[in-house]
């Protein structure tokens, strides 16, 4: 591959852009192999292809060029160095001895514009040998750019390719951390690292991976700590109490979602830990407190945001109206109260089906639907349900997260009451909600 002299003209032209396909091409390389050899950022890597970015840095030649395993000799640029100093331009002399002093107890001096200049020169290359990492701002922006548009697709799309395209990125983040940069970087990198970790926490949740997802939690945490991040931390312990509220430990919901309050700046974050307050406790039975919470919500909605980089994420990291109302609607159905539950789960389902897809979150609307049945079912009206749960039935196994399974088996026991034994749309639609199957945790996925 190296003789070939397409792929040498390119490197001589440093032309990096068409060097890089050639060389994908004949080595049967992907983008994301050939970024992981070289420490380069996939996108990055792909808008250096296309033209749009261009290969400057000395020190990016030289690492794109060493991790594809190109010889020495066909390294076009010498590698960087730290600058030499100037000492030519200090004038050290040493004064003669007086005449009353031993000899050898001689003091080197300097004129003072020589001590200035050597002291810049220190100065100058002490910095410039801090500041030259490995991390550079386009590797900063291109990681920002992909845990946003992940956290956008997230709430719309099929949750398997998502979860390898979001360990990847976690992978990236993880490996500029090994890398020297400055304080600045190092904290935007471990908001990033810890975003990343939080959104895989939420996928392993959705899989039905409790475990997994509070290890990953764990570690969104650790790195919400490292980045000094209240937003991060309050929607970590937020998610902590998801996690919670559907496992067989409830109570401990409670315990993240009271952590996540403190931490809470104004805004969406503040509003969530609320919504999650109020469904925690009446998954619990404590009407008290959930309906409190769902004052405090209310008070919440009042409020000035505080936005932050955190905030501007966007996707799965927001707390819309339509998710808000859906929060609301179930916190009723479960402390029974089956009109207002009705009416909220309604408004969330209307909500989404008018906004815009990207913001149409599959999981949510259908977990609406689900309340909505269950408020119907709650009043001794199956039929009128009967078209959202019909619309759940279709849904396509891929979409169909945890959750979801979990509330039809709910679903499905409320159809089984003895009240509604002699109903025929109720015998009908339990014998299809029986058969239901949620998302398939064993479907063979590729590698990142």
């Amino acid at each position: 591959m190296w003789s070939d002299p397409a792929v040498r003209q390119a490197i001589a032209t440093c032309d990096f852009g068409e060097a890089s396909v050639l060389i994908r091409r004949k080595a049967g390389l992907r983008q994301s192999d050939l970024a992981r050899l070289t420490g380069l950022s996939q996108s990055f890597l792909s808008m250096l292809e296309s033209g749009a970015r261009r290969l400057t840095s000395i020190d990016k030649v030289t690492r794109f060029l060493r991790g594809a395993g190109a010889p020495d000799a066909l390294f076009p640029l010498p590698s960087s160095s730290a600058p030499e100093r100037p000492e030519a331009a200090v004038t050290a002399v040493t004064a003669p001895a007086a005449p009353s002093e031993p000899r050898g107890t001689e003091a080197p001096t300097a004129d003072l514009h020589g001590l200035a200049v050597r002291a810049a020169s220190r100065s100058l290359s002490f910095t410039e040998s801090m500041s030259a990492g490995c991390v550079g701002e386009d590797d900063l922006e291109s990681l920002a750019y992909d845990i946003a548009a992940i956290a956008t697709d997230y709430v719309h799309t099929p949750l398997p390719p998502l979860f390898t395209d979001l360990l990847a990125t976690r992978d990236r983040a993880f490996s500029l951390l090994e890398c020297r940069q400055p304080p600045r970087q190092t904290r935007e990198l471990f908001l990033l690292a810890g975003t990343s970790c939080l959104l895989l926490a939420h996928a392993s949740q959705n899989l039905g991976a409790p475990r997994p997802a509070m290890d990953q939690i764990r570690a969104a945490w650790t790195c919400a700590q490292l980045a000094d991040h209240p937003g991060l931390q309050a929607w970590t312990k937020g998610t902590a109490a998801l996690i919670a509220e559907w496992s067989p430990h409830k109570p401990a919901a409670l315990k993240h979602i009271r952590q996540a309050t403190a931490l809470a700046p104004p805004g969406e974050t503040r509003i969530r830990t609320a919504a999650i307050t109020a469904r925690a406790a009446a998954r619990v039975g404590d009407r008290e407190t959930a309906l409190a919470a769902l004052d405090e919500l209310r008070r919440a909605r009042e409020e000035q945001p505080r936005v932050d980089e955190f905030t501007q994420i966007g996707g799965l990291l927001t707390f819309p109206e339509a998710k808000q109302e859906y929060y609301i609607g179930s916190t009723y159905a479960l402390l029974g109260e089956f009109a207002p539950a009705e009416r909220h789960a309604s408004r969330a389902v209307a909500l989404y089906e008018h906004g815009s897809p990207e913001d149409r979150s599959y999981g949510d609307e259908a977990l609406a639907r689900v309340d909505i049945v269950t408020a119907r079912l709650g009043m001794g009206d199956p039929d009128s349900g009967s078209d959202h749960l019909e619309r759940l039935l279709r849904m396509p196994t891929g979409l169909r997260i945890r959750q979801i399974g979990v509330a039809m088996r709910r679903v499905g026991t409320l159809l089984q009451q003895p009240r509604l034994a002699g109903n025929r749309t109720a015998r009908e639609l339990a014998d299809a909600v029986r058969g239901f199957q949620a998302i398939d945790t064993a479907r063979r996925v590729p590698l990142p």
